[in-house]
């Protein structure tokens, strides 16, 4: 019997060649098929993978699924990231995008997102469209479908998406500052796919884990801080690394670390590109942001009297903001953000070169532009706590939130609650722990903010043993 395939917050994920294989595969495909034929959109799809197990073999199962449904399909060679699979869609005009990666996941699992032709993730509509098309089973041979009978016909072709991507980073940013800046920079693919592009954009800067490694030398790719301190060390050794950028494994998240090797988190990240993008530059629009960002971000809006838009977690809430009106910046905490003058989809890469362009052309150091923030709304701290627990506690804790049970995390007395997405408990107008079951990993995630960072660390230990976690 063929399993349910379900879509969480960003995409299908599963453990490769348990869920994860060829035949699960093409019965997505075959479900994202028939539902680009449904709402009567262009018969092209653009498909790409990243640096995980299977990944040209997945992205091959899904461009046959398209072939033998009449598509004409743009398959790159190699991995990319997945902004540049968006991007794809837009330009080449598609009905669809497919990547085939899990992004921040162990190295056991693969995945496949969905990416309309808008330039961002498919809303959440079509994604539950979609996953209502995709059959228990297909009706033709994947190893009688021949490719270059299909490239000979010309309805297979390569898709050059990184000159592609290349291409609109030179017409947007002004490289040679960065260049030719006194500053030097260092970059983390934490060995994912942006560690090509980067190499191609600046082969002289400070490279690690830009290498071959599906394994990801036993590290989840997600830029975590957690994740990230043999990156940290080689700043802190070094010296003279002015910044460090890193993404994860499919380069839409992003992480910094400043001259001194510390790690500067995806909030202080969009309030710098919100300071940057509005007061330097004097662009305009919306701000979107998710449900677990920090309070900051509302304040530093109201300062500079921009409109914001708090929604529900993952990006593609975001996007459907995004592609309707005039955003300037669209984030969320897991480090995922899409600027004006982009596509509407994160970009881990496109956005640390921005804050190197900021640098670059101010003269000042991430520590000393992080300031002009404090500035602006004060000091604070983030953490983010991810329990691995057992199914029968999380459902015993969510059910408890559900129920309104608590009221106080040991000696901290909740205020007020919001619950959009999980449950955030206010204690206090600038501090506050939440808690959320994720939508794509087996863990609860627990969120806590406050003044300093010891202080949102006793709030998460403080909620663990409430919480009985």
């Amino acid at each position: 019997m063929a399993i349910p395939i379900k879509f969480g917050t960003d995409g299908w994920r599963a453990m490769i060649a348990k869920e994860f294989t060829v035949d699960n595969v093409a019965r997505v495909a075959q479900g994202t098929a028939c539902w680009v034929v449904a709402q009567k959109l262009p018969l092209v799809a653009v498909v790409g993978h990243d640096c995980r197990f299977g990944g040209p073999l997945f992205a091959e199962t899904t461009a046959k699924v398209f072939l033998q449904n009449g598509f004409e399909v743009y398959l790159a060679e190699g991995p990319v990231t997945t902004p540049m699979v968006s991007l794809g869609a837009k330009e080449l005009k598609t009905g669809i995008g497919v990547i085939i990666t899990a992004s921040h996941n162990p190295a056991a699992d693969n995945g496949y997102k969905l990416k309309g032709n808008h330039g961002g993730p498919l809303l959440e509509a079509d994604v539950k469209a979609v996953e209502k098309l995709i059959p228990d089973e297909y009706e033709f041979e994947l190893d009688a479908i021949d490719f270059d009978s299909y490239r000979a016909s010309g309805k297979l072709k390569t898709a050059e998406l990184e000159d592609m991507f290349v291409e609109k980073v030179e017409a947007n940013f002004d490289l040679d500052t960065i260049r030719n800046s006194k500053m030097e920079f260092a970059y983390d693919a934490m060995y994912g796919s942006g560690q090509f592009v980067m190499r191609r954009l600046f082969p002289d800067i400070t490279l690690l884990h830009c290498e071959h490694n599906p394994l990801f030398d036993g590290i989840s790719p997600e830029p975590i801080l957690k994740n990230l301190g043999e990156f940290a060390d080689v700043i802190k050794v070094s010296g003279d690394i002015d910044c460090g950028l890193a993404n994860d494994g499919d380069a839409d998240r992003i992480a910094l670390f400043d001259g001194e090797g510390n790690y500067v988190d995806s909030h202080h990240i969009l309030l710098l590109l919100i300071h940057y993008l509005h007061k330097v530059k004097g662009w305009n629009g919306k701000v979107g942001t998710g449900f677990s960002s920090t309070v900051k971000i509302n304040q530093l809006c109201e300062k500079y009297g921009l409109e914001l838009e708090v929604v529900k977690i993952g990006f593609k809430h975001l996007c459907g903001i995004m592609i309707k009106e005039d955003v300037l910046v669209g984030g969320e905490e897991s480090g995922g953000i899409a600027v004006k003058g982009h596509i509407p989809e994160r970009d881990g890469i496109w956005n640390g070169l921005i804050i190197w362009e900021f640098m670059a052309k101010s003269g000042k150091s991430l520590k000393e532009l992080i300031q002009e923030i404090y500035d602006e709304v004060g000091e604070f701290a983030f953490e983010r706590n991810d329990l691995r627990i057992a199914q029968s506690l999380k459902e015993e804790i969510v059910t408890n939130c559900e129920a309104g049970k608590y009221d106080h995390f040991g000696k901290y007395t909740v205020q007020r609650i919001d619950d959009m997405d999980g449950w955030k408990y206010w204690l206090s107008d600038h501090e506050w722990v939440m808690i959320r079951p994720s939508g794509t990993e087996p863990v609860l995630r627990t969120y806590a903010e406050a003044r300093t960072r010891e202080d949102a660390l006793a709030i998460l230990e403080a909620c663990r043993l409430q919480i009985g976690a």
